[in-house]
């Protein structure tokens, strides 16, 4: 049991980093697409795919978060 755990723990840890990564990269071509927009006119595509990558990221974290938990209260 605890080596599953230990890796879903892993596999968590993996997804949230290449989220990460996908979310600095969503980041840095809304920067770059921001400064040629008009003043209001909502956010961009690049900007709501940055968000849905902060979620996901945030979930991740989450998630092994509650695995760990898990872990510690199963090997009391």
């Amino acid at each position: 049991m605890n080596w599953f755990l230990a890796i879903v723990i892993a596999v968590l840890m993996v997804l949230t980093l290449v989220t990460l990564v996908r979310g600095i990269i969503a980041f840095m071509a809304s920067t770059k697409a921001d400064l040629e927009r008009p003043e209001g006119s909502g956010p961009s595509e690049m900007q709501l795919r940055q968000n849905t990558l902060m979620f996901r990221r945030v979930f991740y974290q989450a998630a092994a978060i509650v695995v760990v938990a898990i872990l510690l209260f199963a090997n009391r």
